[in-house]
């Protein structure tokens, strides 16, 4: 008898030890099971995070390019001003160049011609015929100057 309740002691006692073992297998399932769970959810808020850190990126992306073609437009239509405004000066001192050399060339025949002119009235003119020009010249002056009076 001693040997059976020796036995059912020790019966009891492996009981008692594999309830408790159950317990923490049980209670080791269930704490898994809510880290499972809490990783679950915070796997879920990372990705979350990912795709709104995505599109964010993608948006400043998108007006990263919008940006950079604004800045690209406006580039090319400043050169374009700044090449119109140098075609513009180069044809007016093109222009201006034309002008004063063909001024420069009159003034110098003009001269030429002077000098020719004055040349041959020095050599065909007498001194009479030449006074008789500066009184004739003279006189129209004076009839010029009673007809505007």
């Amino acid at each position: 008898m001693f040997e059976l309740f020796f036995l059912l002691n020790n019966l009891l006692s492996l009981n008692d030890l594999l309830d408790n073992r159950k317990q923490r297998i049980l209670n080791t399932i269930r704490n898994s099971e809510e880290l499972r769970e809490g990783a679950i959810q915070q796997l879920e808020n990372a990705r979350a995070r990912l795709r709104k850190v995505e599109m964010e990126a993608d948006q400043f992306r998108v007006n990263g390019y919008s940006e950079i073609e604004r800045e690209k437009v406006n580039l090319i239509n400043s050169t374009s001003r700044t090449l119109k405004q140098l075609e513009n000066y180069k044809n007016e001192t093109i222009l201006f160049e034309q002008q004063r050399t063909i001024n420069q060339v009159r003034e110098r025949v003009f001269q030429q011609a002077l000098q020719g002119a004055i040349g041959t009235l020095n050599s065909c003119l007498s001194n009479e015929l030449h006074l008789r020009t500066i009184n004739a010249n003279i006189g129209m002056f004076g009839t010029m100057k009673e007809i505007t009076d």
